[in-house]
């Protein structure tokens, strides 16, 4: 009997201790959690260039027009980079310009840095003011996903931006949440958690846009793998693409983009 009350007593110490050291490890990893996330709140990271208008005319002038609009966040602006032909815009209008069809790209941008999918709508507006774009590129989510936003509400009001523009005769193509596991500005293991997020909002945001008649490009899918293995494509700040970055995003855009600006010229 004694016996028997000490295994008894050793087992219930052994799931003292497991569940004390599981605590622990639990209580441990939260506050590693917490420091790394106020440190990536704290820390300076690139501003948008204030004497970089992303509007521009870019190609022959003898070449067939293509109004091509950019909505959301940084990306939209080029922040991280301070000459126009370095940003994801201007490097999507020389591609577009140069290519096989040849076009006369007017560019402009909406976006604004910082913006989350909630943002959209009123961007949406200032892009139908005046005459209409022929093809939309989005490019957001990061923000949506570095929130830990809940991906379904992020997709929803993604959807319903494109569903807007698509109405109004747009074509839409969406570059959806990068691979944020990328970023050196945040350490792991919260790197790991932010990259967990940016998967799961960029898989609803692919649903959601398809949904509403836009077009995907999944850059986490496209690019990922070049921004994780060459720290050059990120800018100063280690989260904000380079030149180089955004070039990688331009090209992976570029077939999407191509397309549906043939398909805005066949109207």
């Amino acid at each position: 009997m004694n016996e028997r009350n000490t295994r008894t007593e050793r087992a219930a110490r052994m799931g003292r201790v497991a569940a004390l050291s599981l605590l622990a490890g639990t209580v441990g990893g939260a506050a590693v959690l917490a420091g790394e996330a106020f440190v990536a709140r704290t820390r300076r990271y690139a501003e948008p260039e204030l004497g970089l208008a992303l509007r521009a005319t870019v190609g022959s002038t003898d070449a067939p027009p293509l109004r091509l609009v950019l909505l959301g966040d940084s990306a939209a602006l080029g922040v991280g980079v301070q000459e126009f032909d370095e940003t994801v815009g201007g490097q999507l209008a020389h591609l577009l310009a140069e290519g096989p069809a040849g076009r006369r790209v007017h560019l402009s941008s909406v976006g604004v840095s910082g913006s989350r999918s909630t943002d959209l709508a009123t961007q949406v507006a200032r892009a139908l003011l005046g005459a209409r774009p022929d093809v939309a590129v989005i490019l957001i989510g990061a923000n949506d996903a570095t929130t830990l936003r809940r991906p379904s509400d992020a997709a929803a009001y993604l959807g319903g931006a494109v569903r807007r523009l698509c109405d109004a005769g747009v074509e839409v193509v969406v570059g959806t949440c990068p691979d944020l596991g990328a970023v050196r500005a945040v350490a792991p293991p919260l790197r790991q958690v932010i990259g967990w997020s940016g998967r799961r909002t960029a898989r609803a945001q692919t649903v959601a846009v398809l949904e509403a008649g836009g077009t995907v490009v999944d850059l986490a899918a496209e690019t990922g793998a070049v921004f994780r293995a060459d720290a050059g494509t990120l800018c100063h700040d280690g989260y904000h693409p380079s030149a180089d970055g955004y070039r990688v995003w331009a090209h992976a855009l570029l077939p999407a983009v191509a397309a549906a600006a043939a398909v805005a010229s066949s109207r």
